[in-house]
């Protein structure tokens, strides 16, 4: 009765939410969101206010706007702001406030992770070092945990009064715990602490993962999912393990049995009952990964895109991505990073300092390719969001082989709602070679195309109009409406064909952003697609590479035993083991710019005067540091370079080097 009382309540109304800004009302259903009456599909951004310094803030979040973000998500890590008891600090780059005044000023809503617990590959999961001391059952109604986590939602408080959405502010929503899965009824404890505190936001949500072992009322928190292309967690040291195959797969299934399976495990992949009567929304789709000691994961941008491509074709009305913009760890009272020797959360070893994540926008703010690649997707979901979003996601393969590395069929989905269709094509999935897809047409909504059948390149994934914008289809990439003028995009292989206006258009060729190809409608380069609307001061630049001086002044002493540790993976170098390294002195050149370390070995940290200021796990790809972080003054760096060692228990991928030693490539700054 109760299951069916929600089903009713789904189905036939409209949940209302309170809260007013700028003008526009939030309110959602069993669709999608609503912001002044209009259905949208959100692009959400992963990035954390205290891994950046705070004068980068302001353009960091300008670049996430112009990479097509919608809305901010942040966590707040309780550790980062009150690492000693009672002894609370918001300034500089803790200073949440300016961060959300700024996300005003940028017009980004935000979706606020106050945890207690948030995880984010922190120490303890963000939860204090002297609360984990205390004895008392963590995330957990004991009322002594509960007191400090009211104290905790005090503080934030203070942070945020005048910035919730009521106010004018930019909070829109604001997420409790993280990845819980024991009783629904901790999860309520937690959001009536917060309302009594005063946060009164539009809607609230949860991780959907794992399963509950009790659910909560219907409408109190929306369930928000996620999906990886790899793991940084997994215990295994070989390559495309676990089930992150999963994701490149279109399914109906919302939920991934893939996120955090070293801690949730045993039913990760189930969904809490009632939970599909909500919203199909992420919060936790890979921008990237970041690598672990035991696991150094090499991602590719084709990677993200392939999964947002899915996301969207399963049903998804918000692809957020975890993380969009990476960052640095803060300077602590000890190292604020997730390990195995720490009290809690100790399941992986990661970097002291870096939390890159390979993400569209890097530590340093660097403009990874899948920056510019995603930028098509989040145009589209800008653009026709209010057509896509009441759409149903068909399944016409559901009877085929659901394997990993499936490749005796094409995978499509198409999303439809009366005569109008998306279909969504990927032909992709990481690190397996999947073959070019011959003699292919599509029956969606009684329009077969193309006339002859065509083939679909390995690699591929795209989005076809059917009975769009007066086309009755094109094999070319939907990606924006503007104005009135339709773009599309040629998708590498595959010839355009345009039906509109009883014609069939073939073999089109692109014309760029000024000439039409056919009345309103534009045909783009995959190139000129990627840069589509974007200001001058966006677009990627040539960059200038100059050469940086460096010396080896020390040979790398005796090899450090490789321990594993109580989570069952190697561990990661202690300050000690440093000590052995091979020493290189690098001169920091004037002009500033980023630097870009290649480099061959284990592991590696970088020092300035003597303090450890980046640090890197090595797996193929550069070290990067942005010297314009430096303090004032410092002339020379050192680069310590543990070997690579025989046989490492280590996950290293094709584009490492394991030959065992150490050495530095090439040293170069770019501006």
């Amino acid at each position: 009765m109760k299951h069916l009382l929600c089903c009713l309540l789904a189905l036939c109304c409209t949940v209302s939410l309170y809260g007013q800004a700028l003008g526009q009302s939030v309110k959602w259903d069993l669709k999608s969101l609503f912001f002044d009456g209009k259905r949208i599909v959100p692009v959400m951004g992963e990035i954390h206010y205290s891994r950046i310094p705070v004068e980068e803030w302001k353009q960091e979040l300008q670049k996430m706007k112009a990479g097509g973000v919608t809305i901010i998500a942040n966590y707040v890590f309780w550790n980062h702001v009150e690492e000693e008891e009672g002894i609370f600090n918001w300034s500089g780059q803790r200073s949440l406030r300016y961060f959300l005044e700024l996300c005003k000023e940028e017009d980004f809503p935000v979706v606020l992770r106050i945890g207690p617990f948030c995880h984010g590959e922190a120490r303890c999961g963000g939860i204090p070092d002297w609360m984990v001391n205390k004895g008392i059952e963590l995330r957990s109604e004991d009322p002594r945990f509960l007191h400090y986590v009211e104290a905790l939602y005090r503080q934030i408080f203070t942070q945020v009064q005048g910035l919730l959405w009521k106010d004018g502010g930019p909070i829109v929503a604001c997420q409790f715990d993280n990845e819980f899965g024991g009783e629904g009824s901790y999860l309520m404890t937690l959001k009536h602490i917060a309302q009594k505190i005063g946060f009164d936001l539009p809607f609230y949500t949860r991780t959907g993962w794992p399963e509950l072992k009790s659910p909560i009322p219907y409408g109190e928190m929306l369930p928000l999912y996620g999906d990886y292309a790899d793991g940084f967690w997994d215990r295994s040291i070989e390559a495309s393990v676990g089930d992150h195959w999963t994701a490149f797969n279109f399914k109906a299934n919302r939920s991934s049995s893939a996120i955090a399976s070293e801690q949730l495990k045993e039913g990760n992949g189930r969904i809490t009952e009632g939970d599909e009567l909500y919203p199909y929304f992420t919060c936790e789709l890979g921008g990237g990964m970041v690598t672990s000691y035991h696991r150094r994961v090499y991602v590719y941008p084709k990677d993200a895109y392939s999964l947002g491509v899915v996301k969207l074709g399963s049903g998804s009305n918000l692809l957020g991505y975890y993380m969009y913009h990476g960052g640095t760890n803060p300077e602590g009272k000890t190292y604020l990073n997730e390990m195995q020797r720490t009290p809690y959360t100790n399941w992986n070893d990661l970097p002291v300092k870096t939390y890159d994540f390979q993400a569209p926008l890097g530590e340093f703010g660097q403009k990874n390719p899948h920056y510019y690649t995603l930028r098509k997707l989040h145009l589209f979901a800008h653009d026709y969001g209010e057509t896509l979003a009441p759409m149903e996601a068909v399944f016409p393969q559901a009877d085929k082989p659901f394997v990993k590395g499936v490749d005796s069929y094409l995978r499509w989905s198409y999303r439809q709602k009366d005569n109008s269709a998306f279909v969504f094509i990927n032909n992709y999935e990481r690190l397996q070679n999947l073959s070019a897809k011959k003699g292919v047409r599509f029956d969606v909504c009684g329009v077969k195309f193309p006339r002859k059948a065509m083939t679909i390149p390995a690699g591929t994934a795209c989005i076809f109009p059917v009975n769009i914008d007066g086309m009755r289809y094109a094999t070319a990439q939907i990606i924006a409406k503007r104005n009135g003028n339709i773009y599309l995009e040629q998708v590498e292989g595959i010839p355009t064909e345009i039906a509109i206006d009883g014609k069939v258009l073939r073999n089109i060729k692109p014309l760029g952003v000024e000439t039409p190809v056919y009345k309103n409608i534009y045909l783009l380069t995959p190139f000129d697609a990627e840069l589509l609307f974007l200001e001058d001061k966006d677009l990627p630049k040539i960059p200038s590479m100059s050469p940086v001086q460096y010396h080896k002044v020390k040979e790398a002493g005796s090899l450090r035993k490789i321990t594993i540790g109580v989570a069952g993976v190697a561990e990661e170098p202690v300050d000690a083991d440093f000590d052995q390294a091979a020493v290189y002195t690098i001169d920091v050149p004037a002009q500033g710019g980023l630097l870009r370390i290649k480099y061959q070995g284990d592991c590696a940290r970088l020092y300035a005067d003597g303090k450890l200021v980046g640090d890197n796990f090595y797996n193929g790809r550069e070290f990067l540091y942005g010297l314009w972080r430096l303090p004032k003054g410092v002339k020379q760096l050192e680069l310590r370079i543990l070997p690579m060692q025989p046989n490492e228990p280590v996950y290293f991928p094709r584009e490492a080097d394991t030959t065992p030693g150490e050495k530095v490539i090439s040293c170069e700054v770019c501006k």
